[in-house]
């Protein structure tokens, strides 16, 4: 007897995960960060080579940690939510005291190993992240409640802003205090509570700005920054001639003048504009696409997400990449009033090249487990169940 030939097997079509997108993207603005701040950091002392040798290295560890943390079990993380968050708190804490803090600027944010400074703050947000999506998570049936879905999370966060505004640093306060009232409202906290909440919050960050002569002074200038282009703005106005000069094409790699001591932090906080001055328009529409390119893969990735807890975490590293992002676009390009953050993946600094790589460790991490096939369970039959 002549076997049928079997069906051919079906094969399953070429797919694109959103994780693999945002892998991608920002393997992109890696690249284009490295071009850029070899460009920027030529006058500095020391010659582009110091600030690029410097970079790779954190690269590396930052690949290290993301892969790290991408191998990891999340779930069984969750177990050492609090003690991380303790030790962020805590280096909160040591960077106040006086002569353990490295102060720059009149701000006390990092802590010095040898040569090597790292940003406490930076990791903060992670940890802040990671334990209050834990929280939430641990709560999900009493959010509705006053105290555990609403002032026990927003005192959580509060602390957080709180110490960092101490730093004192009003854009990382800003930015951990916003992404941590959007995972409370993802999480289904009530909005009668948290309108007024923000409305008193954001009250008083106007009235801590208003009495510091410094942020002050940048809100003013930001305001008219021609008016203030020998003054406050200065920088502002910099960062515009840079994106003048640049215009579509922009004038050449090493061909721009911004960065020799016109511009102050061109390899840091407003790298943007001398990417705008040398590679043109279109490079950095090419940047802000990317960025808009990871923000809507992300959103995508974490529909699928299996719990709460996982939600929360990818969203608020999401918005860690993103709002950052945004931030520090529209404070280059003058849209919004100037504060030193840096430009995720491609601006100068360990610290945040460091948090980037755990955020997309976290991200690759559940790409992983959520594609994962879940075992299949035998179904008893009737006998089983009747025995």
């Amino acid at each position: 007897m002549v076997s049928s030939p079997s069906a051919p097997a079906t094969r399953r079509p070429l797919t694109i995960s959103p994780a693999s997108v945002i892998v991608v993207c920002v393997a992109a603005l890696v690249c284009i960060g490295l071009v850029v701040l070899f460009s920027a950091s030529s006058p500095i002392k020391g010659g582009p080579y110091a600030y690029l040798y410097k970079q790779f290295i954190f690269l590396a560890l930052a690949i290290g940690a993301g892969w790290g943390v991408s191998m990891a079990d999340l779930e069984q993380l969750r177990k050492v939510a609090w003690i991380a968050a303790a030790i962020a708190l805590f280096g909160l804490l040591i960077v106040l005291i006086p002569h353990i803090g490295i102060t720059v600027k009149g701000s006390r944010r990092w802590l010095g190993f040898g040569g090597v400074r790292l940003q406490v703050s930076e990791f903060a947000k992670l940890a802040l992240v990671f334990s209050l999506a834990h929280y939430l998570a641990l709560n999900q049936s009493r959010l509705h409640d006053f105290w555990r879905g609403f002032v026990i999370p927003s005192a959580w966060i509060g602390l957080f802003t709180l110490i960092v505004l101490v730093e004192p640093d009003f854009g990382a306060a800003f930015l951990i205090g916003t992404i941590g009232v959007i995972l409370l409202f993802l999480a289904g906290a009530r909005l009668k509570f948290l309108l007024p909440s923000i409305g008193l919050a954001l009250l008083g960050f106007v009235v801590l700005v208003m009495h510091n002569p410094v942020r002050l002074a940048r809100v003013l200038s930001f305001l008219d920054p021609e008016a203030n282009r020998q003054g406050t703005g200065y920088q502002p106005w910099q960062a515009l001639l840079a994106f003048a000069a640049g215009g579509v094409d922009g004038v050449g790699l090493g061909n721009g003048r911004q960065q020799n001591a016109f511009l102050p932090e061109a390899h840091t906080d407003y790298i943007f504009a001398i990417l705008g001055e040398e590679m043109g328009l279109v490079f950095t529409l090419l940047v802000v696409a990317l960025f808009i390119t990871i923000f809507v893969a992300g959103l995508m990735h974490v529909r699928r997400a299996p719990n709460l807890f996982q939600f929360l975490l990818v969203t608020g590293c999401l918005l860690l990449i993103c709002l950052q992002a945004v931030i520090n676009l529209g404070v280059v390009t003058s849209l919004l009033p100037s504060k030193g953050m840096a430009l995720p993946f491609i601006s100068a600094g360990g610290s945040n090249l460091l948090l980037m790589g755990l955020l997309i460790g976290v991200i690759v991490n559940t790409q992983r487990t959520w594609e994962r096939p879940k075992p299949l369970v035998r179904r008893r039959s009737l006998t089983e169940v009747a025995a």
